[in-house]
């Protein structure tokens, strides 16, 4: 038993217990267009009849053998619940395997099956989900942009990179990393999907948080995006931003391109209030002039 497969450990489960009526796999392990490896977690629902039961005492799930840890977001205070009536079991065990393991109450089933584009039934005891489209990741497929939600990224973008600038200033590394990290750093990878969905006619996915949008993009551009995570110093986050700035505005003025729409002032406007700032405040903390 030692050497089952985390995948035959569940479904024998699944067969002998009468509350369980349909399992569901989801997540990369259905998704033919993924690379295999050893840390693809087994995403996998059990729809059932008594949530109470289950829920009642956690340790139904020991049949899955030791745990590292295990986590159950619907129980945290530190999340809001995301699943509703659904819990979930998050788990990775002392083979290194990982299972993502969620209840689903029978009632919401049609709920469950039109909640993923790569969910796959592998057991219905009850012949429910017979009409169940084939697992495919189109909906995951970078999604071409709306002329507004393109000038919406651009304004955002350049927008935010005034509270790096500030924060460089002031000497407010924390501020100035947050506001690069969290909200600049998204609008650059959205513009770069962007560019990559008009060069593969969107027909792929750059995977999530994309984890594969190096494989889309130049030599060149994949060492000026890694080089905007040195963020460690007021200079080295000042050279990252320069980076963003030159990898940004030419992936945007590429999609402009293609989506016949004026490319905006804002990065113009934005890189004069750059400079002047730089030479006001900054030119002589720098070692160099790395404005230039």
């Amino acid at each position: 038993m030692e050497n089952t497969r985390p995948i035959d450990k569940l479904l024998d489960f699944a067969k002998k217990d009468e509350r369980i009526r349909v399992v569901g796999m989801e997540g990369s392990r259905t998704n033919h267009n993924v690379p295999r490896d050893d840390f693809q977690d087994y995403d996998i629902s059990f729809v059932v009849t008594d949530m109470a039961a289950f829920l009642e005492n956690n340790k139904w799930i020991d049949f899955l053998g030791e745990r590292l840890i295990t986590q159950t977001p619907e129980d945290m205070e530190l999340f809001p619940p995301e699943l509703g009536n659904w819990f979930s079991y998050l788990m990775l065990f002392i083979d290194h395997s990982k299972i993502d393991l969620t209840l689903v109450p029978i009632e919401e089933l049609e709920l469950y099956l039109e909640s993923d584009g790569l969910l796959e039934i592998i057991l219905d005891k009850d012949l429910r989900c017979l009409n169940v489209p084939e697992a495919t990741d189109v909906t995951y497929h970078v999604q071409k942009p709306s002329a507004r939600s393109f000038d919406d990224c651009c304004n955002e973008f350049w927008m935010v990179s005034t509270y790096v600038v500030k924060g460089i200033c002031r000497n407010e590394l924390l501020f100035a990393n947050y506001h690069f990290e969290h909200i600049l750093r998204e609008e650059l990878l959205r513009m770069l999907s962007w560019r990559v969905g008009f060069e593969t006619e969107f027909s792929l996915s750059v995977g999530k948080r994309y984890k594969y949008i190096s494989q889309y993009l130049h030599a060149k551009e994949v060492s000026q995006l890694m080089g905007t995570f040195e963020l460690s110093s007021k200079k080295a986050i000042w050279q990252a931003l320069l980076l963003a700035f030159d990898l940004f505005a030419k992936a945007s003025q590429q999609v402009a391109t293609r989506l016949e729409v004026e490319y905006p002032v804002y990065e113009k406007n934005i890189r004069v209030y750059v400079d002047e700032v730089y030479q006001k405040f900054l030119v002589n903390n720098f070692v160099d002039n790395i404005i230039k």
